[in-house]
């Protein structure tokens, strides 16, 4: 028996480090190779990392939130054979000295072998108790995801994995056990109401906090300045359902964002000052021809920007289909770096909840952004009477360093012409 200890593995150009999202494993754990073993997160893009032999988890460096380095022993396992141990140990403590100490307290922490004492939870998996106030129940996304589907707060199943982790077949015994909701039931008459004091500590990281980065230093570094519209766009709704009605075997069904992206690349080409990334640190901007745009996307895990990359290449079709696959392999964690990265402008566009309007914050380095409100039927005047039309708010906001007002302002009204007389988005 010998150890193999795993280094993290280059996971992308220019990658040195990594926050780890999720353990999937657990020390005591036997895993086979390529086995998934952790989720690390980077600038570009989530990788999931497989075990790299067949083993037994002796130790793991790191909680969710621990940012790793690359080249540095992320997890030990205990294998048939030598292992590499022996191979490995002199250049952790040569290179990665401060990795060296992280490792050895968690590797003497293999003593309390009683590790797998979790399994102990099995049996009371027929009487779910509640977690204590403030800690988390373990469980992989999924088993989150059908949780919620389900109405089931995670805190009153019991789990049966290591350290107390909730597994499918843990929520299955949960619901067979007649808990298929986490509300009260209502006595006869009348309405349970509880007083309620608990609190929840959560820790902000993967994701949330290269966002929260992002957002901090796009807003603490950019004079942002907002500008609003209304758009009638009966004449573009009567059309899109026209096309929809008619559209080739195969072709999405067009929602108002490919007219959308359509009508930025004719307005952006007139307004090459808005399709532009400025580097501060260099005081240039670089203006680019080719129209990669970012559209902004809500999962489960977070707001991700995926991208659809040359629209002034694409017609009305290519521009949905590109859309649709991006954003789904998003939503479905499969988004590559290369769908991630390399955006000129960014579209957020809140659908249904809408809204009158609202001051995005720009996706640095880009210099604007154009956010998109959903389309309701209004009472307006037109040619000196009331009539219904079909009204669209839109609200961008831009970099005051490099676009001024009326360049803003003139990109809208150039998209505000496009959208109520979309002929023109295709002469």
């Amino acid at each position: 028996m010998g150890k193999f200890e795993f280094k993290l593995p280059d996971i992308g150009e220019g990658v040195v480090e990594g926050e780890i999202v999720e353990w999937m494993v657990a020390v005591g754990d036997t895993v086979k190779e390529d086995d998934p073993i952790l989720s690390v997160m980077t600038d570009k893009a989530t990788v999931e990392i497989p075990a790299p032999c067949d083993g037994t988890v002796a130790s793991i460096v790191g909680e969710a939130g621990d940012i790793l380095p690359v080249g540095g022993v992320c997890i030990v396992f205990d294998v048939d054979g030598e292992g590499n141990a022996s191979e490995a140990s002199e250049p952790v403590a040569e290179d990665a000295p401060a990795v060296e100490e992280k490792v050895e307290p968690v590797v003497e922490e293999k003593a309390p072998e009683p590790a797998p004492a979790p399994a102990p939870a099995a049996p009371a998996a027929a009487a779910p108790v509640a977690r204590a106030a403030g800690t988390k129940a373990l469980a992989s996304p999924a088993v989150r995801q059908r949780a919620r589907a389900a109405n089931i707060d995670l805190q009153l199943v019991a789990g049966s994995g290591p350290a107390g982790r909730i597994s499918h077949a843990d929520l299955d015994r949960h619901i067979a056990g007649g808990a298929a909701s986490a509300t009260p039931s209502m006595p006869m008459g009348g309405v349970a109401k509880v007083a309620r004091n608990g609190t929840e500590d959560i820790k902000v990281i993967g994701l949330r906090r290269k966002i929260a980065d992002g957002m901090m230093s796009s807003y603490s570094t950019i004079p942002h300045f907002s500008y609003f519209e209304e758009v009638d766009v009966t004449e573009l709704e009567s059309l899109r359902q026209h096309l929809n009605a008619t559209r080739p075997e195969g072709a999405p069904k067009l929602t108002y964002l490919p007219f959308i992206m359509q009508a930025l690349v004719k307005a952006l080409a007139q307004r090459p000052e808005c399709n532009a990334l400025y580097d501060d640190e260099a005081g240039v901007v670089t203006r680019h021809e080719a129209i990669n745009l970012g559209i902004a996307t809500q999962t489960d895990r977070g707001l991700y920007v995926p991208v659809v990359k040359h629209v002034e290449a694409m017609d009305i079709w290519q521009s949905a289909a590109e859309m649709g696959r991006v954003t789904q392999a998003t939503r479905d964690g499969k988004a590559g770096v290369d769908d991630l990265t390399g955006s000129t402008f960014t579209i957020t566009s809140l659908g249904r909840l809408g809204g009158l309007g609202a001051t995005p914050i720009i996706n640095k380095p880009e210099v604007g952004i154009l956010g998109v409100h959903n389309a309701k039927d209004r009472a307006v005047v037109k040619d000196g009477h009331v009539v219904v039309r079909r009204i669209m708010n839109l609200s961008s906001s831009w970099d005051h360093r490099v676009v001024d007002g009326h360049d803003g302002a003139s990109l809208v009204q150039l998209v505000k012409s496009y959208l109520e007389h979309p002929a023109t988005i295709f002469m």
